[in-house]
């Protein structure tokens, strides 16, 4: 039990359904919609699509989705809404006109959205309520205004040279030149017109007719290669696939399978399965431990994960138990490793929802745009801000994740999904670009070897082994720093908040519901 003398919250506790969102008004939305009598699905979608209009740099329908569903008494269900490159994608051209990686600020790194297809799947496969009822409360936010929460203030904050500079952003998310500070009123009326085509006829409003045709010209007039028949092809782009899995600690950890790297985060729990993280261990060694496993695991991310329809991904070997023991005989307990280093571009800007409906549907819900406000171009006649996935892809020629027509790129996204004795426990998830791999583990590992509570696991202090360095939050004690420098790692203190995480835990034996949000960022969860 937390310290009541101490800034905090407890986990919220309810008996009926829950949720828990990165955002205070896309919590509500959704318990609304549990309370109506909707079902996970329906609160995820009306959550996500809330927050596609108040955590504008996160999250948006120009952007990819993945998800994991667990409908009571059956098994899980994956789906893919990362949209793939354009037909005439060619990292041969872009090679040719001196291009060595793919800059999220342009067309290039746009590949068609694959948010609202997934939505619109998911909808029409497992939702109950129409669209238009769940897309009422963002219809009404992006057409009469919401409230900037301080978190999301903090976020525009940084982008605001990028904002200025974009392709259309600065007339939308700048008043004056000034990024919108918290408690200030934003609006998006042509966003709110979206979401109503879409509620009223499904994905084709978003992928055929007068929007794609205004996105592909957008597109088109600052160098892209994009077509109304790739967007087209996107209009059933979503697909569902077979979760893959690890155990840890008597518990089934899911996630979603390459092109996401989520296989990463298995293969860090792996790693770290050999180890005692118990609460008696000192939280030097716990970290650098992660570190370590953190280090192996995306040096083999960067490596093999790609779109599996393009190349092949070697899951079952990757997580076997050849390659989990080779990779721990290479962790000292007492001192770092060398470094691996990543080239793909740092980003961080995603939204993850939890939700468990009365019936015990459980969904782990992710939606991004990849970095902040995505690739900065806003398509003026549809309000449409696209992301900019496609910077992931590789331009070296004969890599698993060059880029190519038609193909996924690496995706940071994953939901997360915990089972034991063939029950879903826990829908859970960790945003934070590269760190989400880490995060997971890490949120399990709290609970599960150091018995911490829901909202303990998500409060705990972060640290991640990125590019060279590790990375430590400000409440990691300096006595603790100083033994980690002395393992050999070059410590950084954070420059802002490691990731945000929401979860809701299933206590089958009582009948109990708990649900946790991050005070990183600005939301809650909620019950009843």
């Amino acid at each position: 039990m937390r310290d009541f003398f101490r800034p905090g919250r407890s986990p919220v506790m309810a008996t009926k359904a829950a949720i828990a969102t990165s955002h205070p008004l896309a919590t509500a939305a959704g318990l609304d919609i549990l309370r109506a009598g909707g079902n996970a699905v329906d609160a995820a979608l009306a959550g996500v699509a809330v927050q596609c209009v108040v955590e504008p740099q996160m999250t948006g329908i120009g952007g990819d989705c993945f998800v994991l569903y667990a409908p009571a008494g059956g098994d899980p269900v994956g789906l893919n809404g990362s949209g793939r490159a354009p037909a005439a994608a060619s990292a041969a051209r872009l090679r040719e006109a001196g291009f060595t990686v793919l800059p999220h600020e342009t067309p290039h790194a746009v590949t068609i959205p694959g948010a609202v297809s997934a939505w619109t799947r998911l909808h029409a496969d497992y939702g109950t309520l129409p669209l238009d009822r769940l897309f009422a409360a963002a219809i009404d936010y992006a057409e009469n205004g919401y409230p900037v929460t301080p978190r999301v203030a903090s976020d525009w904050a940084v982008a605001a040279a990028q904002l200025a500079n974009g392709e259309g952003t600065g007339d939308l998310f700048l008043r004056g030149g000034i990024p919108y500070a918290a408690g200030e009123r934003h609006s998006q009326p042509l966003l709110g017109q979206r979401l109503r085509e879409i509620a009223r006829d499904g994905a084709a409003a978003f992928y055929t007719g007068a929007t794609a045709k205004a996105l592909v010209q957008r597109l088109r007039a600052l160098g892209g290669v994009h077509t109304e028949e790739d967007f087209a092809e996107g209009l059933d782009g979503a697909n569902y696939v077979a979760p893959v899995s690890t155990g840890y600690r008597g518990y089934d950890v899911l996630e979603i399978p390459p092109n996401g790297q989520g296989l990463v985060a298995l293969m860090i729990l792996n790693v770290i399965g050999g180890f005692d993280l118990s609460a008696d261990v000192p939280m030097d060694e716990r970290i650098h431990i992660h570190a370590e496993a953190t280090k192996l695991a995306y040096h083999h991310r960067d490596a093999f994960v790609c779109d599996p329809d393009h190349a092949p991904c070697a899951v079952e070997t990757l997580l076997g138990a050849e390659t989990t023991a080779a990779l721990r005989r290479r962790v000292s307990l007492e001192r770092a490793g060398e470094p691996a280093l990543w080239t793909e571009p740092e980003h961080r800007d995603t939204v993850y929802l939890s939700v468990v409906d009365r019936d015990g549907n459980a969904i782990s819900f992710i939606n991004s745009l990849f970095q902040a406000f995505g690739s900065y171009i806003l398509d003026p006649a549809t309000g449409v801000l696209l992301h900019s996935r496609g910077s992931s892809f590789r331009l070296i020629e004969g890599h698993p994740n060059e880029l190519a027509p038609r193909k996924r790129p690496l995706h940071t996204i994953i939901p997360g999904l915990l089972r034991r004795d063939g029950r879903t426990v826990m829908p859970f998830g960790v945003m934070g670009g590269h760190y989400q791999a880490a995060g997971h583990a890490a949120f399990l590992s709290g609970l599960l070897d150091r018995g911490l509570d829901l909202q303990e696991a998500i409060d705990a202090p972060r640290s991640f082994a990125f590019n060279g360095e590790l990375e430590v939050e400000p409440t990691i004690a300096p006595e603790t720093v100083a033994k980690l420098e002395a393992k050999g790692h070059c410590v950084k203190p954070a420059a802002r908040p490691i990731g945000g995480a929401q979860a809701v835990w299933i206590d089958h034996e009582r009948g109990l519901l708990h649900a946790g949000s991050d005070p990183r960022k600005d939301g809650c969860a909620l019950g009843f």
